[in-house]
């Protein structure tokens, strides 16, 4: 394929690059700069989301009936790489948009289709998930979570656990358990759960890192009309390999956008701190890692390429985007590790004036050693990319 912009999507990158430059607030979460909280970040998100949509950024290949602008795909590429590259916000519900809504685009009624696509593209309502539980994170198949037929409600029962963006959500993807007789993978249905509905709690999740971006979902009892199933009841398992293979895709070329940024300010970061007299970038066992670091970068840039071929000829998202979250969960940590070596004895500090770049190394680091668990365990990875791309036997 032509790695190079066509005409066209060079004119939409331009037009993309310019729309950012002028609208994008500055030093949008940078180190040292004022941050928005609460309702107030919620609100600005909400508005910054629908002036992306106005612009015409947002829904890009979704279908225009439905509220989208009908682009090619190499379109959306664009908008993740620069909207990346530029440090501006992200629209306000990231699971409406690279998950629920696929997901409804490919599986959903007219009906759903008309009820909750355009209201995602304009940020007016706020998507999470509900797959991993407590005693299923990485064994999707083993939930728990109850899902039974009452006239024309399902009534859910259960916990769901690790699920960004919760305690503003507005709805919830969500897989139960419907016939608990089936085998694993069947048996399970994936329902619209509304999050203000009664029996529903959020409980958030305090990390590492003293922030609390997860939450836990406890549902009790809670009453889902049957018009909220995706797909057909009892085959959610097909509808959710839909959700997490739009997941990976989305998230491959955004993970390799962050790295390629946090790269840059790595190599900046070792060019200014100077160790024994002399720079930390003169330093050639630094200058190796980092290579090797780069090195990386680039092989998950062309295997986003290759996603790319697939899903250009296909339709639908491949495996690929196994491959990229697994060596970028690898290489941020390392990288970030590297990072507080540079440091030195600043990297004790993770506050304070004496801090380097006000501690962002330090967080980074700490946050960083969620990678591998989030989005799809690493050891789950690795057993996909053995079945699904090498090949190999299945372990069990």
């Amino acid at each position: 394929m032509d790695l190079r912009d066509s005409p066209d999507e060079a004119a939409f990158r331009a037009r993309l690059r310019e729309w950012l430059a002028a609208n994008a607030p500055a030093h949008w979460d940078q180190p040292g700069a004022e941050r928005l909280e609460g309702a107030e970040r919620l609100a600005f998100l909400r508005e910054w989301s629908a002036r992306l949509y106005a612009a015409g950024f947002v829904g890009l290949t979704w279908p225009s009936e439905y509220g989208g602008y009908d682009a090619p795909l190499s379109h959306h590429l664009i908008f993740l790489e620069e909207m990346g590259r530029s440090g501006a916000p992200e629209h306000v519900t990231p699971i409406g948009l690279g998950m629920a809504g696929p997901t409804i685009l490919s599986h959903g009624t007219e009906a759903q289709k008309a009820r909750y696509l355009r209201p995602i593209l304009t940020g007016e309502e706020i998507w999470c998930q509900g797959f991993s539980e407590p005693e299923a994170g990485s064994d999707l198949a083993s939930l728990r979570t109850r899902a039974e037929l009452d006239g024309d409600h399902y009534v859910v029962t259960g916990q769901k656990v690790w699920s960004s963006f919760t305690h503003e959500a507005d709805f919830c993807i969500l897989l139960a358990r419907s016939d608990p007789a089936a085998p694993r993978h069947s048996g399970l249905t994936y329902l619209i759960v509304p999050m203000r509905a009664p029996g529903v709690e959020v409980r958030p999740l305090r990390q590492i890192t003293g922030d609390a971006e997860f939450n836990e979902i406890f549902l009790d009892g809670v009453r889902v009309p049957v018009e909220n199933v995706i797909g057909r009841p009892g085959e959610g398992w097909n509808v959710a390999i839909t959700t997490l293979m739009y997941e990976r895709a989305n998230l491959a070329v955004m993970l390799t956008v962050r790295l390629e940024i946090a790269l840059s300010r790595l190599v900046d970061l070792a060019r200014t701190t100077r160790r024994r007299g002399r720079r930390a970038a003169d330093d050639p066992l630094v200058r190796d890692r980092i290579a090797e670091l780069w090195t990386v970068l680039q092989a998950l840039r062309f295997t986003n390429y290759r996603a790319l071929s697939t899903l250009m000829s296909t339709g639908m998202p491949g495996p690929e985007g196994s491959i990229v979250k697994l060596v970028w969960a690898d290489a941020n940590q390392r990288l970030t590790k590297l990072a507080l070596e540079i440091e030195g004895p600043s990297a004790m500090l993770s506050g304070g004036e004496h801090a380097v770049q006000d501690g962002l190394w330090q967080r980074l680091q700490l946050r960083s050693r969620g990678n591998s668990i989030e989005g799809g365990t690493s050891e789950i990875l690795r057993q996909i990319v053995a079945e699904r791309i090498l090949a190999l036997p299945r372990s069990r």
